[in-house]
Protein backbone atom coordinates (compact mmCIF):
# COMPACT_ATOMS: atom_id res chain seq x y z
CA UNK A 1 0.00 0.00 0.00
CA UNK A 2 1.30 3.43 -0.94
CA UNK A 3 1.48 6.38 1.43
CA UNK A 4 -1.83 8.32 1.33
CA UNK A 5 -1.90 12.11 1.79
CA UNK A 6 -5.02 14.27 2.12
CA UNK A 7 -4.39 17.19 -0.24
CA UNK A 8 -7.56 19.23 0.17
CA UNK A 9 -11.18 19.14 1.30
CA UNK A 10 -14.10 20.87 -0.41
CA UNK A 11 -17.34 21.40 1.49
CA UNK A 12 -20.69 22.32 -0.03
CA UNK A 13 -22.15 25.68 1.11
CA UNK A 14 -24.75 23.88 3.27
CA UNK A 15 -21.98 21.72 4.83
CA UNK A 16 -23.86 18.52 4.00
CA UNK A 17 -21.38 17.17 1.42
CA UNK A 18 -17.62 16.98 1.54
CA UNK A 19 -15.13 15.92 -1.11
CA UNK A 20 -11.83 14.70 0.28
CA UNK A 21 -9.00 14.75 -2.24
CA UNK A 22 -5.99 12.52 -1.69
CA UNK A 23 -2.76 11.51 -3.37
CA UNK A 24 -0.84 8.25 -3.18
CA UNK A 25 2.83 7.45 -3.62
CA UNK A 26 3.17 4.77 -6.26
CA UNK A 27 1.54 3.86 -9.53
CA UNK A 28 -1.88 2.81 -10.74
CA UNK A 29 -1.97 -0.33 -8.59
CA UNK A 30 -1.36 1.66 -5.40
CA UNK A 31 -3.94 4.24 -6.49
CA UNK A 32 -6.53 1.50 -7.05
CA UNK A 33 -5.75 -0.15 -3.70
CA UNK A 34 -5.99 3.19 -1.90
CA UNK A 35 -9.36 4.00 -3.50
CA UNK A 36 -10.71 0.57 -2.56
CA UNK A 37 -9.41 0.89 1.00
CA UNK A 38 -10.87 4.39 1.45
CA UNK A 39 -14.23 3.30 0.02
CA UNK A 40 -14.27 0.29 2.36
CA UNK A 41 -13.34 2.37 5.41
CA UNK A 42 -15.68 5.28 4.59
CA UNK A 43 -18.15 4.48 7.39
CA UNK A 44 -15.40 4.06 9.97
CA UNK A 45 -13.75 7.33 8.93
CA UNK A 46 -17.15 9.09 8.92
CA UNK A 47 -17.73 7.99 12.54
CA UNK A 48 -14.25 9.14 13.61
CA UNK A 49 -14.84 12.55 12.02
CA UNK A 50 -18.24 12.74 13.77
CA UNK A 51 -16.48 12.25 17.10
CA UNK A 52 -14.22 15.25 16.45
CA UNK A 53 -16.63 17.73 14.83
CA UNK A 54 -19.33 19.39 16.91
CA UNK A 55 -22.02 19.81 14.28
CA UNK A 56 -25.72 19.07 14.20
CA UNK A 57 -25.39 17.28 10.85
CA UNK A 58 -22.17 15.72 9.63
CA UNK A 59 -21.20 16.13 5.95
CA UNK A 60 -21.38 13.01 3.77
CA UNK A 61 -17.76 12.43 2.77
CA UNK A 62 -16.60 11.11 -0.60
CA UNK A 63 -13.05 10.30 -1.68
CA UNK A 64 -11.47 11.60 -4.90
CA UNK A 65 -7.97 11.08 -6.26
CA UNK A 66 -6.19 14.42 -6.68
CA UNK A 67 -4.86 14.62 -10.24
CA UNK A 68 -3.14 17.98 -9.63
CA UNK A 69 0.10 16.41 -8.38
CA UNK A 70 0.40 14.30 -11.52
CA UNK A 71 -0.30 17.35 -13.68
CA UNK A 72 2.31 19.36 -11.75
CA UNK A 73 4.89 16.60 -12.20
CA UNK A 74 4.20 16.42 -15.94
CA UNK A 75 4.51 20.21 -16.24
CA UNK A 76 7.80 20.14 -14.32
CA UNK A 77 9.15 17.44 -16.68
CA UNK A 78 8.02 19.46 -19.71
CA UNK A 79 9.72 22.60 -18.41
CA UNK A 80 12.96 20.69 -17.77
CA UNK A 81 12.88 19.25 -21.32
CA UNK A 82 12.24 22.73 -22.75
CA UNK A 83 15.17 24.21 -20.80
CA UNK A 84 17.49 21.41 -21.96
CA UNK A 85 16.30 21.97 -25.54
CA UNK A 86 16.96 25.72 -25.20
CA UNK A 87 20.53 24.99 -24.06
CA UNK A 88 21.10 22.77 -27.11
CA UNK A 89 19.72 25.41 -29.44
CA UNK A 90 22.00 28.04 -27.88
CA UNK A 91 25.03 25.75 -28.24
CA UNK A 92 24.32 24.31 -31.71
CA UNK A 93 22.44 27.16 -33.31
CA UNK A 94 19.57 24.88 -34.39
CA UNK A 95 16.88 22.81 -32.73
CA UNK A 96 17.42 19.05 -32.35
CA UNK A 97 14.72 16.55 -33.32
CA UNK A 98 11.87 16.35 -30.82
CA UNK A 99 11.44 13.01 -29.06
CA UNK A 100 7.80 11.98 -28.72
CA UNK A 101 6.48 11.86 -25.17
CA UNK A 102 4.16 9.02 -24.04
CA UNK A 103 0.43 9.53 -24.18
CA UNK A 104 -0.99 11.03 -20.97
CA UNK A 105 -3.98 8.67 -20.73
CA UNK A 106 -1.87 5.58 -21.47
CA UNK A 107 0.57 6.46 -18.70
CA UNK A 108 -1.75 7.79 -16.01
CA UNK A 109 -5.29 6.88 -17.09
CA UNK A 110 -8.07 9.30 -17.90
CA UNK A 111 -8.99 11.81 -15.22
CA UNK A 112 -11.72 10.29 -13.11
CA UNK A 113 -12.81 13.30 -11.08
CA UNK A 114 -14.68 16.37 -12.19
CA UNK A 115 -12.01 18.91 -11.32
CA UNK A 116 -13.36 21.81 -13.28
CA UNK A 117 -16.45 23.29 -14.85
CA UNK A 118 -18.08 21.38 -17.70
CA UNK A 119 -17.06 22.44 -21.22
CA UNK A 120 -19.17 25.21 -22.69
CA UNK A 121 -21.43 24.39 -25.56
CA UNK A 122 -22.73 26.98 -27.95
CA UNK A 123 -26.37 26.80 -28.99
CA UNK A 124 -27.06 26.10 -32.62
CA UNK A 125 -28.11 29.17 -34.60
CA UNK A 126 -31.73 29.17 -35.75
CA UNK A 127 -32.28 27.89 -39.26
CA UNK A 128 -33.61 30.18 -41.97
CA UNK A 129 -36.90 28.23 -42.10
CA UNK A 130 -37.92 28.93 -38.49
CA UNK A 131 -38.24 32.25 -36.69
CA UNK A 132 -36.06 32.68 -33.58
CA UNK A 133 -37.61 31.47 -30.32
CA UNK A 134 -38.80 34.12 -27.88
CA UNK A 135 -38.06 33.84 -24.21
Amino acid sequence: MGFITITRVELSPDLLHGKIFYSVLGGRAERSKAQHMLDSAAGFIQRKVAGVLEMRKLPHLTWHFDESLIVAQRMDESIKRALERDKLIAQQGQAPEIEPVGDWEDEYGAASDDLGPPPRTTPEPPSDDQPPKRR
